[in-house]
C-alpha cells in the first residue's frame, strides 16, 4: 500500500474502527532493522504505516512506561483506568465486547437488571434498519459512559496530585513510540492493507 497518500484523518478513523484483539507483533520483529528515513516523505509514510502496524505493540509500550510512572502515586492508576476506559470507549469495537462482556456478568447476579441494560431497538424504515448506527453500552448511549468515566477520572486525577509525573510518563511513551515508528523501517510484505 502507498502510504503517502494516507492522510492522518484516515490514518486514525483506521485505528478508532479497527479490531483491537490482535496480539502484539514478536519483539524480535518489533526491535529488527531500523534505520534513518531519506527524505520527509518517506519518513511520513513510514510512520503512518508503523504506527497501524504495531498499534497493539505501542499501546502496550505505553501503559508500561505509564505504570512505571505510577509507582509513586497508586491512586493515580485508578484515575488512568479511569481515562482509559473513557478513551477506549470511543472505538466502536471495544465499546460493544465492554457492553456484552458486563452485561453477561451482571446476567449471572441479576437476570431482571441485565434484561435492562439491552440496547433500544433500532428503528425499521421501509423493512431496514436506520442506517444511523447509534453505539450503546449496557443500554445506554455511549457518551454517558465516556462522560461519567472522564469525570470520575478527573476527580481521581485531581486528588492524587499526581498529573504531571503522568504527564511526563505519558510524554516519555509517546517520544519512545514516535522515536520507533520513525526509525523502524516497513516491511514490505508483511505489513497489510490500512482499508
Amino acid at each position: 500500500m502507498d502510504w503517502s497518500n494516507v492522510t492522518a484523518e484516515d490514518l486514525i478513523e483506521a485505528l478508532r474502527e479497527v479490531d483491537w484483539s490482535s496480539p502484539p507483533r514478536p519483539l524480535s520483529e518489533f526491535f529488527s532493522r531500523f534505520t534513518v528515513p531519506r527524505t520527509v516523505s518517506k519518513w511520513d509514510s513510514r510512520l503512518k504505516c508503523n504506527l497501524y502496524y504495531y498499534r497493539t505493540n505501542y499501546f502496550i509500550m505505553i501503559v508500561f512506561i505509564l505504570g512505571m510512572g505510577f509507582l509513586r502515586r497508586p491512586l493515580a492508576i485508578v484515575a488512568a483506568l479511569m481515562t482509559a476506559l473513557s478513551i477506549a470507549c470511543l472505538n466502536d469495537s471495544f465499546a460493544g465486547i465492554f457492553s456484552e462482556k458486563v452485561t453477561r456478568t451482571v446476567r449471572q447476579f441479576s437476570p431482571h437488571l441485565a434484561a435492562k441494560m439491552r440496547p433500544p431497538l433500532r428503528p425499521v424504515i421501509r423493512g431496514r434498519p436506520s442506517a444511523k448506527r447509534a453505539i450503546y453500552i449496557c443500554g445506554q448511549p455511549r457518551w454517558v459512559f465516556v462522560l461519567v468515566f472522564s469525570i470520575v477520572s478527573f476527580i481521581l486525577w485531581f486528588v492524587s496530585c499526581a498529573l504531571l509525573t503522568v504527564l511526563l510518563a505519558f510524554a516519555i511513551g509517546l517520544l519512545a513510540t514516535i522515536a520507533h515508528a520513525s526509525f523502524r523501517l516497513m516491511g514490505s510484505s508483511t505489513h497489510g492493507a490500512l482499508f
